[in-house]
């Protein structure tokens, strides 16, 4: 985390450049912390979720599964 001082805070460039690459931090006066800045966090644009229900019709069909036949196949098939 970078710390910075009241009197080099003047200088905004170093500051800009350093809550740019997403760095907090710190303002001081002496050993004393004064605030924390904290760069703005861009929000994600949201995932889009395959379709599940099109991906299982193109792999089953139409198809209906019984549930003790699927059940007796997982336990066959696992051991």
């Amino acid at each position: 985390m970078q710390s910075i001082n009241l009197r080099q805070l003047r200088n905004t460039r170093q500051l800009k450049a350093w809550l740019k690459a997403g760095e907090t931090v710190e303002l001081r006066e002496r050993d004393e912390i004064l605030a924390k800045i904290v760069p703005e966090e861009t929000p994600k644009p949201p995932v889009e979720w395959p379709d599940f229900e099109a991906r299982r019709k193109r792999i089953f069909g139409d198809r209906v599964f019984e549930e003790n036949g699927v059940l007796e196949a997982r336990k066959d098939s696992r051991y």
